[in-house]
């Protein structure tokens, strides 16, 4: 005779509750990265296209080119703040599928701009719709792994990877196969809002208004005193420098390798990409090695950038996509790291909202560089076609690099004094 099936006992039922949880913790996380590549591929997808544009649009000048890209990152970084205001009171989940969805729809009518005016409203929408990304992304990823939360970080990163890898590789090569920077373009925003849609039906719910009164913290103030707001200005001008630096790379790269070396669209785009493909295996193994000493890993990855940045103008053509490329690898390898050590300074009631205000202090001022770099460019006359040219601004630009490492000490005073403040 058959024994009768014994139900269940209800002690299987949370586990089988926590594995579902589980589960959807690491897909959205997956899904964080997606955004996170579309967020940053259309950061870059302007960069090998400057000479296209300027031609197109009729400008006189290359620096009204790559301003369109400053333009585009100042309306990404200015709103920053509120978006982190709304990420620590809203659906996080929704703030990020909106958002990539005006990004999308921006370059789609970047892709249909008849006058450069137009073309500037079109990266701003771009630009505000990026805006959405950081801080309700990052506050998520945090919060959802309280440990090990420099790897999260760095897995997330993988995504940014690869948008900043196949956005120069992309347009490069179906603007060279098209004769039209508008296709690229308008293909990309297209994918962008569908991949919004996914988003928003399959990544998990996230309310971190529930959370926030359950553990609330003592002050609803971002920061309680003075001088934590003093510390973490600090920290945020100083990591602006390396934001300057990173900017610069990529639109004084494309200019540089075009004019002083004779690199054609698709080169330059694969140069550029070239950046971004080996972070795929930095932003993971250093965002878990930092999980066990952040300072000294942003300082080593922070000098060893700025040695390569140094370097780069100097070495001969065939060089030129390794040194990229080692470049990458390290210096990207730096942004999972300070987020992690961001949002472990501050409580997760507030994390949105310091992370919209550092990135719009500090990402404000280092996307001045595209614009920056054009000008300079343009000054430099014919003397653009010779490499010994740019030494004097590469220097600079390694030399920011060292300088931001000054904001290690002014997170940790950040995270010494907040513990201290929760103790009491």
């Amino acid at each position: 005779m058959t024994a009768p099936v014994q139900p269940c006992p209800d002690s299987a039922a949370p586990a089988l509750t926590v594995e579902s949880q589980n589960r959807a913790r690491v897909r959205t996380l997956w899904l964080c990265g997606v955004l996170h590549a579309f967020t940053h591929l259309y950061n870059v997808a302007l960069l090998p296209l400057y000479l296209l544009i300027q031609a197109d649009l009729k400008l006189a000048s290359v620096d009204q080119a790559t301003l369109l890209v400053t333009v585009m990152m100042l309306a990404y970084f200015a709103p920053s703040y509120p978006m982190g205001l709304l990420a620590d009171r809203f659906s996080r989940k929704k703030i990020l599928g909106i958002g990539l969805a005006l990004n999308g729809l921006g370059f789609v009518g970047l892709a249909f701009c008849g006058s450069y005016t137009m073309a500037l409203a079109c990266v701003v929408l771009a630009g505000f719709g990026g805006s959405f990304y950081h801080p309700a992304a990052t506050a998520m990823v945090a919060r959802s792994f309280p440990t090990n939360t420099g790897k999260a970080l760095g897995l997330v990163a993988v995504g940014a990877s690869l948008g900043f890898f196949v956005g120069p590789l992309y347009t490069g090569w179906r603007a060279a196969g098209t004769g039209s920077w508008r296709t690229p373009i308008l293909e990309l925003g297209l994918l962008g809002i569908v991949a919004a849609g996914i988003f928003l039906r399959y990544a998990r719910e996230d309310s971190p208004e529930r959370a926030n009164l359950e553990t609330a913290r003592p002050s609803e103030k971002m920061f309680p005193n003075t001088t934590l707001w003093l510390f973490f200005i600090g920290a945020s001008l100083a990591f602006s420098l390396r934001d300057f630096t990173g900017w610069s790379m990529g639109s004084l790269g494309s200019l540089f390798m075009q004019k002083a070396h004779g690199f054609d669209l698709n080169v330059t785009g694969l140069a550029l990409s070239s950046i971004f493909l080996a972070s795929i295996v930095s932003n993971p193994l250093f965002g878990g090695l930092s999980d066990r000493g952040r300072n000294r890993w942003l300082a080593f990855v922070l000098i060893v950038s700025a040695i390569l940045v140094v370097v780069f103008p100097r070495v001969p053509k065939s060089a030129v996509i390794p040194v990229l490329a080692l470049y990458g690898f390290f210096f990207l390898a730096g942004y999972p790291i300070i987020e992690a050590a961001l949002m472990e300074s501050v409580h997760d009631s507030v994390r949105g909202r310091v992370f919209g205000a550092f990135i719009t202090i500090g990402g404000t001022v280092g996307n001045l560089a595209h614009w920056a770099v054009g000008a300079w460019v343009r000054r430099l006359g014919d003397e653009a076609a010779n490499p010994n040219a740019y030494y004097p601004l590469y220097a600079l630009l390694g030399l920011l690099v060292v300088l931001s490492i000054a904001g290690l000490p002014c997170l940790h005073a950040v995270r010494k004094r907040e513990i201290h403040l929760a103790a009491k």
